[in-house]
Parts: structure tokens; C-alpha cells; sequence
């Protein structure tokens, strides 16, 4: 299978669908931060599921999952008051200072090890 890049924008009429999801169905009261989190990672986990005995997974059942996954990430961002751009732009940062390409292209080793 050949993948292609994908642009990363979320539109804020999806943004607004999601919060709107939320708010219509009074769940705000049970996404505390740490409730958040554990919905990100079990549903990553289903995500993972998807390729546990294949790299061939059911396309339409890893878009489900990684929707849910997406989902949770902005209800946490929400819950905490985070702009996306800002913390991932701030870890790239990092991750450019741990992993130089000079050492780290082409190369799995964790940065500690390159």
C-alpha cells in the first residue's frame, strides 16, 4: 500500500460539531484531564487493534478509531485551555534538538543513543 501525505487542519465548524457533541449530551461534567486521557490511550489501543495481526487493516475501521482518538485529543485540549499548534510546534522544537538529521537520518535509535 502506498500512503500519501495528509494535511492536518481541522476546520473550526468540526471543531465547534465536537464541542457541540459534548455540550448537547451534558458530558462535560465527566471529561476531567485524567478521564480524557484514559479515553485517548484506550481508544489508541483500538486504533493499534486494527494492525495486531496485519499491516493490511480494515481502512474504514482505522478512520473510526483514529477519529475517536482525534476526537479526545480536542476535548483535552479544550479541558486544559492548549492551542495544538502551540504544543506541537514547542515539541518539534525539541525534537529537533534530540534527534539532529546529521545523526538521526535514516535511524531508529532512540535519541540517547544515536
Amino acid at each position: 500500500m502506498k500512503y500519501q501525505r495528509a494535511v492536518l487542519t481541522m476546520r473550526q465548524e468540526t471543531i465547534d460539531r465536537i464541542r457541540w457533541f459534548t455540550e448537547d449530551r451534558d458530558w462535560d461534567q465527566f471529561h476531567t484531564p485524567a478521564n480524557l486521557a484514559k479515553s485517548i490511550s484506550i481508544e489508541a489501543n483500538e486504533l493499534l487493534e486494527c494492525y495486531q495481526w496485519s499491516d493490511d487493516a480494515d481502512l474504514e475501521h482505522v478512520r473510526e478509531e483514529l477519529a475517536d482518538v482525534i476526537v479526545y485529543c480536542q476535548n483535552l485540549l479544550d479541558k486544559l485551555g492548549l492551542d495544538v499548534d502551540e504544543i506541537v510546534n514547542s515539541k518539534m522544537a525539541k525534537n529537533e534538538t534530540k534527534y539532529p538529521v546529521e545523526k538521526a537520518r535514516g535511524c531508529a535509535a532512540k535519541y540517547d543513543r544515536l
